[in-house]
């Protein structure tokens, strides 16, 4: 599967769910205050912006965004909101384009950087970040906790969630970090349909050793964007890395 396989003009099409789900303000309102507020007044780089969910609304708050992404579907569903002159986008890889100028965060969020499939493009993802960033720049992850804890042995997948007219099942190959996402969606009738995604899982130790390789270091840590403490039983968590700043 690649990429612009999964996401293509269907999907994008189908992606925003204004006021539910991912977009319910109770969800987005404390993902853009957090941001707003690390962005400290300046340039911020949104690492795979897809269809806007947060790029758009942190740009309508003052914040100027500029956003890359892979999928041109997202990036014309995204501009079916905003032009370019209000939040320019990039289209390419997050580990390679260089967006220009120099920003105070970069950030990637719901659980995106699982999609690069190897540790090394993982890796490179926090280089590029570091290059977009001035000194003392701070770059932000959200990331689900892997749920190898609910895989019994011999079994091959977890049930993530169960919804009215939605689950989400995940298959996993432990020796590689490789899971696929099957996310089933059906109504009354006998039909259901599938979309499938693949991922890589990053444990949140090896998150922080990819941050040091790319010259970060461990800032924060919180279960979510509100700042809840994080567990060992947080199914998910806001990671906060920062670059030295100038001169230490």
């Amino acid at each position: 599967m690649e990429s612009n396989d999964i996401w293509d003009a269907e999907t994008a099409h189908r992606y925003d769910t204004p006021g539910e789900g991912m977009f319910a303000p109770e969800v987005l309102d404390p993902t853009l205050d957090r941001l707003a507020g690390l962005a400290d007044g300046g340039r911020v780089v949104e690492f795979a912006i897809g269809t806007g969910r947060v790029g758009v609304p942190l740009a309508e708050r003052g914040v100027p965004v500029t956003g890359i992404e892979l999928s041109p579907a997202m990036i014309a569903q995204l501009r079916t909101k905003v032009d370019d002159e209000a939040l320019p986008v990039l289209e390419g890889d997050m580990t390679t384009v260089r967006a220009p100028g120099e920003f105070t965060l970069a950030y990637l969020v719901f659980n995106t950087i699982s999609n690069l499939l190897t540790q090394d493009l993982q890796v490179e993802c926090f280089r590029n970040a570091a290059r977009h960033l001035v000194p003392g720049g701070r770059f932000v992850i959200e990331l689900w906790v892997p749920e190898l804890r609910a895989l019994p042995p011999g079994r091959k997948a977890t049930v993530g969630i169960v919804e009215d007219g939605y689950i989400l099942l995940d298959t996993y190959d432990p020796l590689t970090q490789h899971f696929v996402s099957h996310h089933f969606t059906f109504d009354e009738s006998r039909q259901a349909r599938l979309g499938r995604s693949p991922h890589r899982y990053i444990w949140p130790s090896e998150l922080d050793l990819m941050a040091r390789l790319a010259g970060f270091h461990l800032e924060s840590r919180h279960a979510d964007w509100q700042g809840t403490e994080f567990t060992a039983d947080s199914p998910s968590h806001v990671s906060v890395y920062r670059l030295p700043a100038s001169g230490s």
